[in-house]
C-alpha cells in the first residue's frame, strides 16, 4: 500500500507501531521478543496492545529500559467492545497498567471469554471437528484464551489450513461455531482508558464499515482514530484524515502485528507514526489530570508510572 509512511505532512519516516500483539493475548512472541522484534526491523519504538489484558506490558517495559534504553515502549490496550452487530476495538496509550478498576472490569472480560470458548469448542466437536480445550489453553502459552487460539488448533489437526479459513469458514461472526461475545461498551472502554490516565484512539475503523457510526463513536470521547492500518485503502486513509481534522482528533498508525507466520495484516512496522505523531500522544496524556494521581512501587519506590513513560520519551529529541 502506498502512501502510509506519510503520516504527518512533511514527515515520511515511521519510527514507532502503535498496534502490537503479544503472547498475553493472541500473539505469537512474548512481549521481549516484540521489543528485540521491533529493534531490528529498524523501529525506535512500539505500543504493545493486547487485546483486553495488560498482563504483557511490564515486561515489555522492563526488558526494554534493560537492554534497549533508547527505545520508546508505550504502554497499551487493546479493548474489545460490541455496538449492535459491529466489533468495535478501542485502544489506549499511555494507560497505568495498575489501575484497580481497569483490572477488575478485565477480569470479569477474561472470565466471560473463557466460558465462551467453551461453547465454541463445545459446538466444533458436535459438527465433528475434534479439539480439545486442553490444548487450546496451551496455545494460549499463559495469556488470554481467543478464537485465533482455537484456529490454532483447528489448524493442528489438518480441519483448516490457515487462521483465515478459520474464521471464514467456522468461528467468524454469523459462521456455524461462533458463539457471541460478552457484550462491551465502548463507551466504557474509553471512560476505563481515560481513567487509567490512557489516550483512547478508534482501532481500524475501516474494518467498522459504517461511518456514520465511526462518527459517532468519535463523538463518545475518543481522542485520536487510527487512519494508517494495513486493511485500509488510500480512500479509507483520505476519508479519516478528514475526519480527524474536522474533530481535533490525534492521527495515529500500528500494523496489528500478531507474529503469525500467515501475518495477513501486517509485518510489524509497515504501519505507524512519526517522530511529532508520537510526541503528541505524549502530550496529551500528560494534559490528563488522572495522570497526577496514578502511582505504583517501582524499584521499591513510589514513582508516577506515566511520568516513567513520558521521561523515557525525553531521553531523545522527538522533534
Amino acid at each position: 500500500m502506498q502512501g502510509i509512511e506519510s503520516l504527518v505532512e512533511g514527515e515520511q519516516k515511521i519510527v514507532l507501531d502503535l498496534h502490537v500483539h503479544s503472547t498475553a493475548s493472541d500473539g505469537l512472541l512474548t512481549p521481549p521478543e516484540l521489543v528485540e522484534e521491533a529493534v531490528a526491523a529498524g523501529l525506535e519504538g512500539m505500543a504493545l496492545t493486547d487485546h483486553d489484558t495488560v498482563a504483557g506490558v511490564e515486561a515489555a517495559w522492563a526488558y526494554a529500559r534493560a537492554r534497549h534504553s533508547s527505545f520508546w515502549f508505550i504502554p497499551g490496550i487493546e479493548m474489545n467492545t460490541d455496538v449492535g452487530p459491529h466489533e468495535v476495538h478501542v485502544l489506549g496509550y499511555f494507560i497505568d497498567p495498575r489501575y484497580e478498576p481497569l483490572l477488575n472490569r478485565l477480569e470479569e472480560i477474561r472470565q466471560a471469554r473463557f466460558q465462551r470458548n467453551l461453547k465454541m469448542v463445545a459446538k466444533l466437536n458436535a459438527m465433528g471437528y475434534k479439539i480439545s480445550v486442553e490444548r487450546v489453553s496451551e496455545l494460549a502459552q499463559g495469556g488470554l484464551i481467543g478464537r485465533p487460539h482455537i484456529a490454532q488448533a483447528l489448524m493442528e489437526k489438518g480441519y483448516v489450513f490457515s487462521i483465515r479459513e478459520a474464521f471464514e469458514k467456522l468461528i467468524g461472526q454469523g459462521k456455524p461455531a461462533y458463539v457471541p461475545r460478552y457484550k462491551f461498551l465502548p463507551e466504557e472502554a474509553v471512560q476505563l482508558i481515560k481513567g487509567a490516565g490512557g489516550v483512547p484512539v478508534l482501532a481500524h475503523p475501516g474494518l467498522i464499515q459504517n461511518d456514520d457510526l465511526v462518527e459517532r463513536l468519535l463523538a463518545l470521547g475518543m481522542e485520536g482514530i487510527e487512519v494508517y492500518y494495513p486493511e485500509h485503502s488510500e480512500k479509507d486513509i483520505e476519508r479519516y484524515l478528514e475526519m480527524a481534522r474536522k474533530g481535533g482528533l490525534l492521527i495515529t498508525g500500528g500494523s496489528d502485528y500478531h507474529g503469525t507466520p500467515e501475518e495477513y495484516r501486517g509485518k510489524l512496522g509497515c504501519c505507524g507514526v512519526s517522530r511529532s505523531a508520537a510526541k503528541s500522544i505524549k502530550e496529551k496524556a500528560l494534559k490528563s489530570k488522572t495522570n497526577e494521581n496514578m502511582e505504583i512501587g517501582v524499584d521499591d519506590k513510589k514513582e508516577s508510572y506515566q511520568k516513567q513513560r513520558i521521561d523515557q520519551f525525553n531521553t531523545r529529541s522527538l522533534e
